[in-house]
C-alpha cells in the first residue's frame, strides 16, 4: 500500500473507532516503504524493498487495556481487530498508572518529507553502492556498507477526538572500510532527510582514509587524555545521558539526576556553561514526529540543558499527576549547540591528545553517576603539536558524560548523526581528562 494521505488515513481511523464498544479507544496507523542495499567484500550481497501498513488498536475498560494489530483494512477486518482488542482488555489486569486518553491536541507542523528520497529507485541504490565500492577498489581496501531509505507516514486518533498525521522520509548510509591485511579499519555515516544531500562516495572516502591511516597502530598506556570525540563518538555517550533525563527515576533516587535528600536536580548547574541541549520536532536539520508514541502527547521545542543548567526532565502524565507538576514528553530528536570549528581545526589547536572516530559496545556501569564503559573503534589516532602523528590501539574507556560535559575545552560544528533510533545534531568535542582504562587489540 502506498503512503496514505491525511484524509485517507483519517477515514480508516474514524471507521475503526466507530466500531468500538469500549469506554475508550485509540488507533495508530503507520506504513510506508523501506528500500535497502547491502554489500560486503566489495560486492553487493542483498537488496530489497519492504512495503507494509499496519493498524494498532487499543481498547480500554476502566484501567484495563488490550491492544491488537492488523494489516488489512476491509470493514470486516476493522471490526475484527477492535473486537480482539476489547476481548484482550477484558482479560487483562488493571494498570494502576493508566491515564485517560487525550482529546484534541495541537501538533506543530513538521517539514520532514523529501520528494527525492520518496522517489528513490533500485538503480539509484545500486549507483550509491557502486560509488562506495569503486572508491574502495581504487584504494585497495575492502568495503562493507548498508544504505536504507524510507518514505512513510503515521496517523493517530482517539475516541476523545484526537487526530494527528505526519509524513516523513529518511535515508541512512553507513560503511566500514578495512585494509586487505586486516590491520586498518575506518567507518563513516551519512544520515539525511533529502537523499539528494547524500554522497556515498564522499562518505566512503572518509572511511577509506581512516582505514589506511589506522594500520600499524601503536600501544599507548591507558590513563587520562585530552580527546577529540568526533560527532558519532559523542552521540553514543549522549544517548545514554538523554535516557537519564527522567523525572520519575530522579525523584525516586535511581539516577544521576537524583538530588541528595530527595527530589531532582532541575535548576542546578551540572555542566560547562557552554552546554546547550534541546529538542525540536520542527527543526529542519533533524525533523521528527510531533507526538510521543505512547499516548500521543504533543512534542514542542524544549530545553533540556541551557548555560550548563538542567532545565527540564521528561515526565509522564501519570508522574506529573503524582508529583503535581507539568507532563513533559520524551524527545524524538536531539540538538546540541556547538562551536564554529571543523574537526581539523580542533586537531590543529591540540598540543597532545587522541582523536576518537567512534564509540561502541557501550554499557552502563553506575546509573547514579552515569558511569559508562565502552570501546573506541574504526580509527583512533595520537595527536601532537596540532597534527595526527600515528594510529594507536583501541581503548576501553570508563567515563561519565556528566564529567565529559564538564571538561569541555572546545566544540566543533554540529553534524547530523544517528542516535538510538532517532536523528541528532551534535558537535565534535575536545575534552580533557577522558579516562581510558585498558587497551583493546580489536581493530
Amino acid at each position: 500500500m502506498a503512503i496514505l494521505s491525511r484524509s485517507e488515513a483519517k477515514r480508516i481511523l474514524d471507521k475503526v473507532l466507530k466500531y468500538s464498544r469500549a469506554e475508550e479507544a485509540s488507533a495508530q496507523l503507520a506504513g510506508g516503504e523501506t528500500g535497502n542495499i547491502r554489500y560486503a567484500r566489495n560486492s553487493v550481497s542483498t537488496s530489497g524493498i519492504v512495503n507494509n501498513t499496519e493498524l494498532a488498536v487499543e481498547a480500554r475498560f476502566g484501567k484495563k487495556s488490550g491492544v491488537a494489530t492488523i494489516n488489512e483494512f476491509s470493514d470486516a477486518s476493522l471490526k475484527k481487530v477492535m473486537r480482539r482488542a476489547e476481548e484482550l482488555a477484558r482479560l487483562s489486569p488493571e494498570n494502576p498508572e493508566s491515564m485517560p486518553m487525550l482529546g484534541p491536541q495541537k501538533y506543530v507542523s513538521v517539514d520532514g518529507f523529501s520528494k527525492s528520497t520518496a522517489d528513490i529507485t533500485p538503480d539509484q541504490r545500486a549507483r550509491a553502492a557502486a560509488d562506495s565500492i569503486i572508491a574502495a577498489k581504487e584504494k585497495k581496501v575492502v568495503a562493507a556498507g548498508y544504505l536504507e531509505d524510507e518514505r512513510a507516514f503515521t496517523a493517530v486518533a482517539t475516541s476523545q477526538g484526537l487526530f494527528g498525521y505526519h509524513a516523513f522520509t529518511a535515508a541512512n548510509f553507513t560503511v566500514t572500510m578495512r585494509t586487505e591485511n586486516g590491520l586498518g579499519s575506518g567507518w563513516a555515516e551519512s544520515d539525511v532527510t533529502d537523499f539528494a544531500a547524500m554522497n556515498t562516495g564522499s562518505t566512503s572516502s572518509v572511511a577509506i582514509d581512516k582505514a589506511l591511516m589506522s594500520q600499524k597502530a601503536r600501544a599507548l598506556e591507558p590513563g587520562k587524555y585530552t580527546v577529540i570525540l568526533e560527532p558519532n563518538a559523542v552521540s553514543g555517550l549522549m544517548g545514554y545521558m538523554l535516557g537519564g533525563f527522567n523525572a520519575r527515576s530522579a525523584d525516586e533516587g535511581r539516577s544521576f539526576m537524583s538530588k541528595k535528600g530527595g527530589g531532582n536536580r532541575i535548576g542546578e548547574k551540572m555542566f560547562d556553561k557552554r552546554v546547550h541541549i534541546y529538542s525540536d520536532p520542527a527543526n529542519l536539520n533533524v525533523p521528527a514526529q510531533p507526538w510521543t508514541d505512547s499516548d500521543f502527547m504533543p512534542q514542542e521545542r524544549i530545553d533540556w540543558v541551557k548555560d550548563g543548567v538542567v532545565k527540564n526532565l521528561t515526565r509522564s502524565r501519570y508522574w506529573a499527576k503524582q508529583s503535581k507538576d507539568k507532563a513533559v514528553p520524551g524527545p524524538n530528536n536531539l540538538i546540541m549547540v556547538g562551536g564554529d570549528k571543523s574537526t581539523e581545526q580542533l586537531i590543529k589547536k591540540t598540543r597532545r591528545g587522541i582523536l576518537v572516530t567512534r564509540t561502541w559496545y557501550i554499557r552502563m556501569v553506575d546509573p547514579q553517576s552515569l558511569l559508562l564503559t565502552g570501546l573506541t573503534r574504526d580509527g583512533t589516532f595520537y595527536i601532537e603539536n596540532g597534527k595526527i602523528q600515528y594510529p594507536v590501539k583501541n581503548f576501553r574507556f570508563n567515563e561519565s558524560p556528566v564529567i565529559m560535559l564538564n571538561n569541555i575545552e572546545d566544540m566543533g560544528i554540529p553534524e547530523r548523526v544517528g542516535m538510538w533510533g532517532m536523528s541528532a545534531m551534535v558537535p565534535a568535542l575536545k575534552v580533557r581528562d577522558f579516562t581510558f582504562s585498558s587497551l583493546s587489540d580489536a581493530v
